[in-house]
Parts: structure tokens; C-alpha cells; sequence
């Protein structure tokens, strides 16, 4: 008598919500699931960009159309016409990754597994809309992910599974940004049959310890001197690409691609371009912010020393303030 076969399991209708460039891998790892049949993802509306004003799809609704996925990409997905349409797909299980917009509780109720939300934070730590960024300007000593099953809060629902990995220093914000979604990915793909099998208990995260961050502004890529140097260093490279670092001079609009920070000068006054070595730097309230890649106004990205070369009446001037 041959061997009594186990039955087969019949993948879980899946669906996935997701936005930015962070979410795409994560997309792919579920789209390559056997557990899963993937029935349709939920993405940004295409929007105008450029001086044209063509539409442009977000790197979410670029992925799901190369691989063929039903879309549905509604402005806002409060609407009861979004929920109902998303509903209509009948999903059992939801991933969500970088999608933008509150989800709201009618529809955290239709799927019977829940959505699992891949968050590149160390929560309760850096709830919110920028969490990469904030690692870095915090100056943290590791990075995190976690997947948590979503409640009605933002980024609050308990922690499913985490991941966590020290950091050197000198990471920007998109290279932590890819790291966190392969590692993201990854921890899906390693906790999601247990999930789904009622054998991945959450954990409710702790009350102590919880910050939340803002969408970040261009303001916020303002580079104020009266902060430290290290500071304004992590600052260089939590805010690429977006809203990028810049300061203000006479000549116009100094963005600051990379930057080290370096110790004060014995007549340095805070908030002046001066000579370093055959380069500049940004005099601090405590060191010198020395600029390695830079771009002026109107002009190339290049090396403060070549950039000294053409502007030398940068050298000594104060930024503006503002």
C-alpha cells in the first residue's frame, strides 16, 4: 500500500499594500510565496511630476504592473468605495510596507489572518512616516525591522517577528533603506506560514520608549550651525534623497551630498565657510562640518576643493540663517 499523501494547503488570498521604493522587494518575496496567491495590490494613484507634468507611477505600481497583479490605486482609502472594493477581492491575509495612508478599521476587519505591517524601525522606536531617517539623525546605534500585526493606532499593533543588526556610522539613508526591505523581506518570508498556522503568537509593544516621526519637509534639510557637527554629519546622510542638506550662501543654494565632521579651529565662529585644507568646511557650535561633495546653485555636483576653485569668495563668508 503506497503512503497516505498529506493533504495539499491551499494557498492564502493575499493582499498587498504598499507605495515607495522601500515595499518593492518585500512585494517580490510575497509574489514568489507558495503560501500565498497574491489577488491584488493597493498603491499610490500616478501622479503629475517633472516640468511636463506627465504622470508618473509610484515604484510600488511600476512592480505590480511588470508582474501582471491586479491594481487598484485609490486616492484615498477611507472612501467607502475603496473599501468596498478592496473587500471585494475577499483577502484573507493583507501586507502592508511604506503605502502612506492610514488604513482604516473597516478594513483592518476584512482580512481573517489581519495585515501584517513590515516596519523598518526598532519599535516602539520611530513609529511613523520616517523611520530610516530617523535611525540615522538619532545617530542609533543599531537598525530594525519589524512585522507587526496592525491595529488602529500608527504603528502600534503588536510585533509579530523583529530583526535587528548593528550599524557603523556611515550609512545613508537609502542604503539602510535597502537593507532594511531585504531583511524586511526575508522576515516575512520566515514567519509568514506561522502566522498563518496560528503558531507566530504577537507581543504587545512596550509603552516606554515610544517616538513617532513626521514626513520630512525641505526645511528639514537645512543645515543650522549652531547644532554640533556630528549632528549636521548624520543629518547629510539621513536626509538623501530627500529634501537633501543645504545651506544658504551668497553665491545661492549650497546642497552638501557628504560631509564629515572634524574639530573645531582655535578662531572658528559658528555658522562661517572656511578654508579646510584645499577644501571648506562649515564652522559648528562644537567642530567643523567638513564638506567632501557638493553642488552650488546652478551648478555640478563636484569636490569642495574644485568648488573653492570656482566660488573663492565662499571662503570666510557666514550662511544666511533663516
Amino acid at each position: 500500500m503506497s503512503a497516505q499523501r498529506a493533504p495539499q494547503r491551499v494557498p492564502t488570498r493575499t493582499l498587498f499594500l504598499g507605495s515607495g521604493g522601500f515595499a518593492v522587494p518585500i512585494l517580490d518575496a510575497l509574489a514568489g510565496a507558495a503560501s500565498v496567491m497574491l489577488i491584488g495590490v493597493v498603491s499610490a494613484p500616478d501622479r503629475p511630476s517633472g516640468r511636463r507634468g506627465e504622470l508618473t507611477a509610484v515604484p510600488v505600481t511600476r512592480r505590480a504592473r511588470a508582474l501582471g497583479l491586479p491594481l487598484l490605486q485609490p486616492s484615498r482609502i477611507r472612501t467607502p468605495e475603496a473599501i468596498a472594493a478592496i473587500a471585494g477581492l475577499q483577502p484573507d491575509l493583507g501586507v502592508l510596507a511604506d503605502y502612506g495612508q492610514i488604513i482604516p478599521p473597516a478594513l483592518l476587519a476584512v482580512p481573517g489572518h489581519g495585515i501584517l505591517n513590515v516596519h523598518p524601525s526598532d519599535l516602539p522606536r520611530h513609529r511613523g512616516a520616517s523611520p530610516i531617517a530617523a535611525t540615522i539623525a538619532a545617530g542609533d546605534p543599531i537598525a530594525a525591522v519589524c512585522l507587526i500585526e496592525m491595529d488602529e493606532g500608527l504603528d502600534s499593533g503588536p510585533v509579530v517577528a523583529r530583526e535587528s543588526w548593528p550599524l557603523d556610522g556611515t550609512e545613508t539613508a537609502p542604503e539602510l533603506e535597502a537593507e532594511a526591505a531585504r531583511r524586511g523581506a526575508e522576515l516575512l518570508l520566515r514567519t509568514i506560514d506561522d502566522w498563518l498556522a496560528g503558531r507566530r503568537p504577537a507581543t504587545p509593544q512596550p509603552t516606554a520608549g515610544v517616538s513617532l516621526t513626521r514626513p520630512l519637509r525641505r526645511e528639514d534639510g537645512r543645515l543650522d550651525p549652531s547644532r554640533r557637527a556630528v549632528e549636521l554629519e548624520r543629518q547629510v546622510r539621513a536626509c538623501q534623497p530627500w529634501p537633501g542638506s543645504f545651506v544658504e550662501t551668497t553665491d545661492g543654494r549650497l546642497i552638501v551630498h557628504a560631509a564629515q565632521a572634524t574639530a573645531s579651529h582655535p578662531s572658528d565662529r559658528a555658522g562661517r565657510l572656511e578654508a579646510d585644507g584645499d577644501g571648506l568646511a562649515l564652522t559648528t557650535a562644537d567642530g567643523r562640518l567638513r564638506l567632501i561633495e557638493v553642488q552650488l546653485a546652478g551648478r555640478r555636483r563636484t569636490d569642495a576643493a574644485a568648488l573653492r576653485r570656482g566660488a573663492p569668495g565662499l571662503v570666510g563668508r557666514p550662511v544666511e540663517l533663516r
